[in-house]
């Protein structure tokens, strides 16, 4: 990585430094050191703006006065500090260089004394050019998520925001923390995420349990003992959910840790059946830096995201928390568990209108699941289709006979399931018109919402009491409970089209603040965060590709 450099030759025909002289002294030390030749200002790829900038304001500095740094530089060195409860990494603005020239570098309010004017300029340029690193983080994200994240089919983001003009007004008089407020999302996740990311840094600073993988390989129930029990029992204690005891047998799973246990299973949205399992383990042995890690993630998605109108009327699907939710003004209405994609059939994560619904649906099956399954079962059992209440259609939708159709040589025709109590998409679809061919629907598999991983479909999102959804978004005194349940069970298609299109948002985020401000954390299904936080974790500034 590149470093600002400053020429000494520059520095040295100022006969006094920055903190001692005048206005017209520090214009005249950044101008020379920013005309010359020798200087680079690269890490932002903001050379050019940044001298621009300075020259129209008569090389004028923002961040220093006579006393060392300004409240202006204080407030920046400040903003560049609490960047990690973004989910940021601070050297990537230059903390360290900045740093490395203050007297108590250690400290957390560093002092600025005695400096060269060399230092004093570089200390100068390092806050600009943090500053345009900084505000392209916050406001578009630090990575770009079409190179990283073949599931994230968002827009892109798009923004009009001119960095060197915000720059300016915090040089004509505007408060730092303002101006960086504007750039944050809109959104009270957003706000509450970085509170919980806070008091997890606080949480750590108290950390001084080991945190070795305790491996558990099948389940462990109450009574019985296992060698991971004692360091599970001491997280439990940590996170507060288990009081401190004495105990004469460290590794049995005791009746005070399961009552312990069931409490932290509850509050991490797992099944409080006492039993510790893969994914009760998996979750016990995060530290307090393992959950900072996983939420800096997910507040890049939400930095990610296009603008949203979070108080209308919305359906938000969470990928990885398995539940649905319907909105009204920021409030829930309605939730329910849904099953979501498979390993190698993701759910996607993208927005789009729902318009309609259709009762007692036909299942067209999608022509990869037609020539993956559907074929091959053909080709072993000839009676396959009639015993799946399944037909073939031509191009026009017209049945045809299946058995005189050769799928190795001819094409138009489909595979599609008459409706009924057997149909794969249940009784009821929900339909949000989208390029991926995802929509949320019924299913004749109800036990399936029992299980805790409910990874298990072919992309859609299938939802628990569709009945009660559909009811709610019919919102019509015409449609009431009886009549919804004649049309799930009519066993013919019926499309009843919404008298508006409601947004549906599918995210895929493994940590979030309520509004209780708890922060909830959800296992990573489709292994999507370890590559974001590599990237984020890369030590380059998104502003460099921008």
């Amino acid at each position: 990585m590149k470093k600002i450099l400053i020429p000494i030759a520059a520095a040295m025909t100022v006969a006094f430094g920055l903190f001692s002289c005048s206005d017209s002294d520090i214009s005249a030390e950044l101008e020379q050191s920013l005309l010359s030749e020798e200087t680079e200002i690269v890490e932002s790829g903001q050379t050019e703006q940044i001298r621009s900038f300075y020259a129209s304001r008569d090389f004028a500095s923002i961040w220093l006065d006579g006393n060392g740094l300004s409240g202006k530089g204080k407030d920046m060195l400040a903003r560049i500090e609490e960047s990690k409860y973004d989910g940021l990494q601070p050297a990537d603005y230059h903390l360290d260089q900045i740093a490395e020239l203050a007297s108590n570098p250690e400290k957390d309010k560093k002092k600025f004394k005695g400096l060269s004017d060399e230092e004093k300029t570089r200390l100068e340029l390092l806050l600009t050019d943090g500053f345009f690193m900084l505000a392209h983080d916050l406001e578009k994200g630090k990575v770009n998520p079409s190179k990283l994240d073949p599931n994230w089919k968002f827009e892109e983001k798009k923004t009009e925001v001119d960095y060197v003009a915000l720059l300016g007004e915090i040089a004509d008089g505007s408060a730092v923390d303002k101006v960086f407020a504007r750039l944050y999302p809109n959104s009270e996740l957003y706000a509450r995420g970085r509170e919980a990311i806070s008091e997890l840094y606080e949480v750590q600073k108290n950390d001084t349990l080991q945190w070795e993988f305790a491996r558990v390989d099948g389940a462990i129930h109450v009574g019985e003992k296992h060698e991971a029990i004692p360091a599970l029992r001491k997280r439990l204690v940590f996170w507060d959910f288990l009081d401190a005891y004495d105990t004469d047998e460290p590794t049995l799973f005791d009746s005070t840790m399961f009552a312990g246990l069931q409490r932290y299973q509850e509050s991490n949205g797992m099944k409080p059946d006492g039993v510790i399992g893969a994914l009760v383990a998996e979750s016990l042995n995060k530290s307090p830096q393992d959950l900072i890690d996983i939420a800096a993630v997910n507040m890049e998605r939400l930095r990610w995201m296009p603008t949203i109108d979070w108080d209308q009327e919305m359906v938000l699907v969470n990928v990885a928390n398995y539940q649905l939710d319907y909105l009204q003004k920021a409030d829930t209405a309605f939730t329910a568990k849904v099953i979501v994609g498979k390993e190698y059939s993701e759910s996607p994560t993208f927005t789009a209108p729902m318009s309609y619904i259709v009762f007692s649906p036909y299942w067209n099956v999608p022509p990869s699941i037609t020539a993956d399954e559907i074929i091959p079962a053909v080709e072993k059992n000839p009676n396959y289709l009639s015993q799946k209440n399944m037909e073939v259609v031509n191009g026009n939708g017209e049945p045809v006979n299946a058995s005189k159709v050769n799928w190795s040589k001819e094409t138009g025709y489909r595979v599609r399931q008459k409706p009924g109590g057997d149909n794969s998409l249940g009784l009821v679809k929900f339909m949000f018109p989208n390029e991926y061919n995802i929509y949320i629907h019924d299913t004749p598999a109800r036990s399936l919402f029992e299980k805790e991983t409910r990874a298990l479909s072919h992309g859609c999102i299938r939802i628990q009491h569709p009945d009660q959804f559909a009811k709610i978004l019919l919102d019509d005194a015409k449609w009431d409970e009886e009549k919804i349940l004649e049309a799930m069970n009519k066993g013919e298609e019926q499309t009843v089209k919404l008298d508006r299109k409601i947004p549906v948002v599918l995210l895929y985020m493994t940590f979030w603040a309520g509004k209780d401000g708890k922060a909830n954390f959800r296992s990573d299904i489709y292994d999507r965060d370890a590559a974001l936080l590599k990237a984020l974790k890369s030590g380059k500034s998104g502003l460099d590709e921008a």
